[in-house]
């Protein structure tokens, strides 16, 4: 069974993309790489077959999240995630997406890697563990 890992920061909406994907019978985990100064804790960890990075807008968090996140501390988060994000399969900006069309975006990119040749490191860069950085392969939406 192929695993999901997803990463973003605070606000992007990772608990609900997880929460669908499993009760769609797919394997996904949310990972707080946000959380931790260890740049690939999520490698370490989790060791996802796929990566997905949720990105959003300090502004668009602080709505979602009913409070104010200080810029310095978002700055920070953000460099924590900067690994994740490079080797990340899959990117999927939702700041003007609704959570029916962030999970629709990554069962189409599931979909698509299933069918398309998903085990070869360029389109999918399915080991993580030793990988030095994503140059190709990367979806962004």
């Amino acid at each position: 069974m192929v695993q999901i890992g997803v990463v973003g920061p605070c606000g992007a909406g990772k608990s609900t993309l997880v929460r669908a994907l499993r009760e769609r019978g797919i394997a996904a985990r949310e990972i707080a790489q946000e959380h931790s100064g260890v740049p690939a804790m999520w490698q370490r960890i989790t060791r996802p077959d796929r990566l997905v990075y949720l990105g959003v807008s300090r502004e668009t968090a602080e709505r979602r999240l009913e409070r104010e996140l200080p810029p310095a501390w978002w700055e920070e988060m953000t460099a924590r995630l900067a690994h994740a994000r490079a080797h990340a399969d899959l990117l999927v900006e939702t700041d003007n997406r609704t959570p029916e069309e962030v999970l629709e975006q990554v069962l189409m990119f599931l979909e698509s890697s299933a069918t398309n040749g998903a085990g070869s490191e360029e389109s999918s860069c399915k080991n993580h563990k030793g990988h030095e950085g994503r140059t190709k392969g990367t979806k962004e939406f």
